[in-house]
């Protein structure tokens, strides 16, 4: 499907979820917060799914994956705090 409106949906919706990477809706949410229509966004949203962009919660809702976030948290740890001092520093905390 790489007709115009499919295109502009799809950008739309995944645009939605780059700006409020920590939102989780379902799909008439995302109809209704894109204006793309509720057959458009199913499709969109199952085709954002299996290019793992965003995952289906238990609840039904469609959330940005978060391996994304989880590569950047460990890339953010400084390379000379990671001696044996510094975990037993986490440790305790």
């Amino acid at each position: 499907m790489d007709d115009p409106p499919y295109r502009q949906a799809f950008e739309r919706i995944r645009a939605e979820y780059l700006e409020m990477p920590g939102i989780r809706l379902t799909a008439a949410q995302v109809h209704r917060l894109s204006g793309v229509h509720i057959s458009i966004c199913a499709i969109v949203l199952d085709d954002l799914v299996r290019a793992q962009f965003l995952h289906i919660g238990p609840d039904g809702s469609y959330a940005k994956g978060s391996h994304g976030i989880l590569a950047r948290s460990r890339m953010a740890t400084p390379e000379w705090n990671t001696g044996p001092a510094a975990s037993a520093s986490r440790r305790a905390s």
